[in-house]
This record gives C-alpha cells, sequence and structure tokens, in this order.
C-alpha cells in the first residue's frame, strides 16, 4: 500500500516524509488553498529529493496548457484533478494523471466509469471547501469504488482513524494531510513518527 502526504509546501517537511518511507509527496497549485506553493518553490523541492518518490501536483480546473507549463517547470511526475474536470480535460499529459472526487452521501460511483484516469483520489465533500476538510466520510462508498479502479483513500486521516480506514477500504495508497499537521501546511514530526510506524505494522502483518 502506498502512502502519500499532501500538502507539502516547505523542503524540511518533503525530506522528514522522504525519510519516513512516503511514496509520495503532494504539492498544491491551488492559489486559494492554505498549502499552496508556488512552483519554482516546488521545484527547488522536488530537485532534492530522493529518486523513488514521486512528485504529485494537485490543481484545480487548470487550463490544459497551464497544467503543461506546470510539469515543465516543476518536474512533478504526477498529477492530481481536484476540481470539477470533465472526462476528455484529463487526456494528453506526458505523465499520469488521477481525478479527485468529493464524497458525501448522495455521491454516484457511476461517475467514476466516464473516466480513464490511472486512479481516483476519494476525499469528504463539504460546501465550499475543495479539499483539506479533516473530516472522514463513508469508507464503505471507498470500498465499493474500487469496483471502478484504484483508490486513493483521503478525508481526515489521522494516525488515530488510519488503521480502521485500511481495514474496511483496504485501498490502492492512503493520502494524508491535515492529519498529521500542526498547522496548515507545516508537519508535526510526533504525528508523521507516529502514523508510519501504524503503517509498517500494518503492512508487515498485510504480507503474512
Amino acid at each position: 500500500m502506498k502512502i502519500k502526504i499532501c500538502g507539502i509546501t516547505n523542503m524540511d517537511d518533503a525530506l522528514l516524509a522522504s525519510e519516513y518511507g512516503a511514496d509520495a509527496l503532494g504539492f498544491i497549485f491551488v492559489k486559494k488553498s492554505p498549502r499552496y506553493i508556488d512552483p519554482i518553490t516546488a521545484q527547488k523541492i522536488i530537485q532534492e529529493l530522493p529518486p523513488f518518490i514521486t512528485s504529485v501536483g494537485v490543481v484545480a480546473d487548470a487550463a490544459h496548457n497551464e497544467v503543461i507549463e506546470l510539469i515543465e517547470t516543476t518536474g512533478i511526475r504526477c498529477v492530481q484533478f481536484h476540481g470539477n474536470e470533465l472526462p476528455e480535460q484529463l487526456a494528453g499529459f506526458p505523465v499520469p494523471v488521477y481525478k479527485s472526487f468529493r464524497v458525501n452521501k448522495g455521491f454516484n460511483l457511476q461517475t467514476l466509469s466516464h473516466y480513464k484516469v490511472q486512479a481516483f483520489l476519494l476525499d469528504t465533500y463539504i460546501e465550499g471547501i475543495p479539499g483539506g476538510t479533516g473530516k472522514t466520510f463513508d469508507w464503505k462508498i471507498a470500498a465499493d469504488a474500487k469496483a471502478y479502479g484504484s483508490i486513493i483513500l483521503a478525508g481526515g486521516l489521522t494516525p488515530e482513524n488510519i488503521t480502521d480506514a485500511i481495514k474496511i477500504v483496504q485501498p490502492y495508497a492512503v493520502d494524508i494531510n491535515s492529519g498529521i499537521e500542526s498547522a496548515p501546511g507545516k508537519k508535526d514530526k510526533d504525528k508523521l513518527d507516529k502514523l508510519f510506524k501504524i503503517m509498517r505494522s500494518l503492512q508487515s502483518a498485510m504480507r503474512r
């Protein structure tokens, strides 16, 4: 199971998460986000990452040429589309892409069938907040969503609830952001340490 630490805004957090064993780091290029990072700062961080860490750029309703320019400027190796993008808007990129959906009780899982992407990220729907809500949703929906492709589970994941979430969903990956922060955009070393100890234990148990 892959672990993505999202909302990276500084070099120290990026290197710390990498040292603990993150598979991917998320850089948010949505200006209204409290975890926004400008492309040049992200590029400098990405240059210093170990070779097997995937850098993910998070965008929302960005034009095709803007995303291409972002890829070329920063060196991101994957793009997460977190807006209201239509299926046809996610084609023609030189790196893998996946689509994020915000889930509530009325979410229609068949929507996923229209998107030809490498994975789906499921986050919690709260009106007016595009992501990083710190709130969970019904994980059984995410478990059912696996019928449509690889699922990245997000939304309010913390060291305290990650075990239950993984047991219920068994996702391809987990995406953790606000649950390991001391403040928006600043990761908490103790929470990271606790999270990765739990994840290593879970991964070891799953291999048995």
